[in-house]
């Protein structure tokens, strides 16, 4: 018994005196945790209802006023809030809290003086509150009023107490334990060498121990020992076969939800703040025409429809352009909102440009010169020494919003497409810490096709900061890989897949990007109406309908979809008057030419062949332009027979995963583009050459003709597919590389 407490006696001191010390680390860094979040949460509240307040005080809305500052009645742990005039006298407060207004409060002058927020703890009456107080300014930064949000702090004292607690069982748990272990050690001393053979065997069959037996007698004990090793090594690689088995059999059947990404991005983020950069804004406040209201409308955006309920799931905060009419009157003096509108799950911050840089950042360096260089439709890039300048100082303001926003420790930023190729290294100069992914939308041409850029040196290194670059397909990751080895000096490892560039390495991988199937899953009896109508106002009852969902963008094969439609009637008469071809054209980037002589072209080609085919009761192309929301283009999916892809070059295409996931009773057929991402998923789409126009027609013809039993056996295929890879399985595989990637 002496010795055992010899044995035992200094390390429970050790681990005592250790532990002590690290609860009081944890107990202070909660208590400074719990209120840095008690500070965001007033600073964020205050700042939500900042426009109402704003709107109250300038029109002198007492009873408005009263009534927001009643609706802290039912939040939780506030106090209460007060209004104030611009002299700092109380206009309206919570009535639970009516006594606040007779304490001295000097600061609020000095609010008022300085024109600064500010935020304190308060002493009242028996206990502490926390005071955050907002200065309401107007248009010329004038003081109209203040704000002041008040909530109780005692809950933070009763979680530390709590965490106490918890820390104490826990070393309570954890001296037993040692005691339990030492005893079990200070038995093992004593045991004889069989038990100490079967102790080992156990252990190392299961894989917990690789060394060898402990017996060291040659005689009969060692002999037995030897085949007990050779038996428990047969055990330990029939387990651990089992095992891999059972891992490949689970990852199968489990399959990705948003539940499962948002359980997959808490656990391998924490509490590492979540960031989504884009040029498109998810959603926009644009003035209706005709009722001159402001709508919130989803632009008609790829990058859009596939982040957004990844956002929804995980919530962070998505950094865009603010680019529409109204945009400037929803967000709060922060230039942010919550989204969607009504169920706010994340914030959206937007930047603003000016109509100098979105003309050269967008209009001219992205999509008269990126844009066609990555894409092969014969469309020459232009590169304007003007436009570069205006996207790198696009890039800076984008990177100045994303440093102002970035939590203390590792930030991990999920950048989307050609518009921010410098942004990377930007970041990284000023946040190191920060992981850094970048997702390329579209291809990417070889090297000889990039090299024609006279900045590509800039574009390549600005990318080679990130941590992580992705790609719809592995050839486009073969592509760059290509590309930065023959025109940077780097090194490759071909067996990361990665890149090596000034000691810094950047993995390169494929990621073919989906969409949710659950979202089109259900019919419900306003689409049902919505079909019913579409049916009655397109005249498609009796009709076959085949079905393009488009920007109105020349790498989309629009004019080559046209031509076959007409080919096909030519071909094959007899289905005159009995199939249409709706097309929803997205208008884009109307202010480039080539854009606008697109439209032109369009117009036309389809009055001409609507001229040349129609009869009085019939038409072949019905041919639709404006912007659709998702919820819009939803029906015209369910109704389709045919949907036509017909892309010249595309990096996937979201439109083919739409419409299978949208035909949930099996009956359609997908004609899809060869030169297409999506092509390499759905092998049992009708594949065509969208330059090859009697292919094309043939194809039609394929779809229209192919029995039913046949259109269920593919689109099921495809539907398992998108079912298995679906939106939130890429997200979850973006993720999961990016916190894999080890700091320097």
């Amino acid at each position: 018994m002496r010795r055992i407490l010899l044995f035992i006696l200094p390390i429970l001191i050790i681990v005592t005196i250790a532990f002590i010390g690290f609860g009081i680390f944890q107990v202070r860094s909660e208590e400074t945790r719990l209120f840095d979040e008690l500070m965001r949460k007033a600073k964020a509240v205050a700042e939500s209802m900042e426009l109402s307040v704003k709107h109250a005080l300038e029109n002198n809305n007492i009873s408005d006023a009263r009534w927001l500052v009643e609706k802290f009645q039912k939040r939780e742990r506030s106090q209460g809030c007060v209004i104030y005039n611009r002299d700092g006298n109380v206009v309206a407060i919570t009535g639970r809290f009516s006594e606040w207004k007779d304490r001295n409060r000097p600061y609020i002058k000095d609010v008022i003086a300085s024109k600064n927020a500010r935020g304190a703890i308060e002493q009242f009456k028996d206990y502490s509150v926390y005071s955050y107080v907002l200065p309401i300014t107007n248009e010329d930064g004038n003081i109209v009023g203040l704000e002041e949000v008040l909530y109780d702090t005692s809950y933070v004292f009763t979680q530390l107490a709590e965490l106490w607690k918890r820390l104490s069982t826990v070393l309570v748990i954890l001296v037993v334990f040692i005691i339990l272990i030492s005893l079990l050690v200070q038995r093992q001393i004593f045991t004889a060498p069989v038990e100490q053979l079967t102790e080992w065997f156990k252990r190392f069959q299961k894989g917990e121990i690789d060394t060898r037996h402990p017996i060291k007698e040659k005689g009969g004990l060692g002999k037995l020992a030897s085949e007990v090793e050779q038996a428990a090594l047969s055990i330990r690689v029939a387990r651990r076969a089992v095992s891999e088995e059972a891992t490949v059999r689970i990852q199968k059947e489990d399959l990705w939800t948003d539940s499962k990404l948002k359980d997959v991005v808490r656990s391998k983020l924490g509490e590492n703040a979540l960031f989504i950069v884009s040029n498109r804004e998810p959603y926009m406040h644009v003035i209706n025409d005709i009722s001159g209201q402001a709508e919130c409308v989803r632009p008609a955006s790829g990058v859009v429809t596939a982040i957004d309920p990844i956002m929804r799931a995980c919530g962070g905060t998505w950094i865009a352009h603010g680019g529409a009419n109204a945009d400037k009157k929803f967000v709060n003096s922060k230039n942010k909102l919550g989204v969607p509108p009504g169920n706010d799950s994340y914030i959206l911050k937007r930047v603003w440009l000016t109509k100098e840089e979105e003309d050269g950042y967008y209009y001219g360096f992205s999509n008269e010169g990126l844009w066609p260089l990555c894409h092969i439709t014969y469309t020459r890039p232009i590169f304007r020494e003007s436009d570069w300048q205006t996207y790198k100082k696009v890039n800076q303001k984008f990177a100045d919003n994303i440093l102002e926003e970035l939590p203390n420790k590792n930030p991990f930023i999920f950048i989307q497409d050609y518009h921010f190729t410098l942004l990377p290294q930007m970041i990284k100069a000023k946040r190191p810490d920060a992981t850094i992914a970048l997702f390329w939308h579209i291809p990417w041409p070889n090297p000889e096709v990039f090299s024609t850029c006279p900045y590509q040196a800039e574009i390549l290194d600005g990318m080679l900061g990130c941590d992580l670059i992705g790609f719809h397909v592995q050839y486009h990751c073969n592509n760059f890989i290509d590309t930065v080895n023959r025109l940077l000096e780097c090194r490759i490892d071909m067996e990361k897949f990665s890149i090596i560039r000034s000691n810094i390495e950047t993995l390169v991988r494929s990621f073919p990007i989906s969409v949710d199937i659950g979202i089109n899953s259900r019919v419900d009896r306003n689409e049902k109406e919505e079909i019913d109508n579409i049916r009655k106002e397109c005249e498609l009852d009796g009709k076959i309908v085949a079905l393009g969902v488009d920007r109105i963008d020349y790498t989309k094969g629009l004019a080559e979809r046209m031509i076959a439609i007409d080919r096909f009637l030519e071909k094959y008469p007899a289905y005159k008057g009995k199939l249409v071809f709706v097309q929803l054209g997205a208008p884009s980037r109307t202010h480039i030419k080539r854009y606008h002589d697109l439209t032109g072209e369009l117009d036309e080609l389809a009055e001409r062949i609507n001229w040349k085919h129609k009869n009085e009761e019939w038409k072949p192309i019905v041919y639709l332009q404006r912007h659709f929301s998702p919820e819009e283009i939803k029906p015209f999916y369910r109704i389709a027979d045919i949907c036509i892809v017909s892309s010249l070059h595309d990096g996937m295409n979201l439109v083919a995963k739409e419409y299978v996931a949208a035909k949930n009773d099996l009956n359609g057929s997908l004609i899809l583009s060869r030169f297409t991402g999506a092509a390499r998923e759905f092998t049992d789409a009708i594949q065509i050459n969208p330059y090859s126009i009697e292919e094309f027609a043939d194809g039609i013809k394929l779809a229209v003709e192919m029995p039913l039993s046949e259109k269920k056996r593919r689109m099921e295929n495809m539907r398992k597919i998108i079912t298995d890879n679906n939106i939130y399985k890429w997200a979850g595989n973006i993720i999961t590389d990016l916190t894999t990637i080890k700091k320097a």
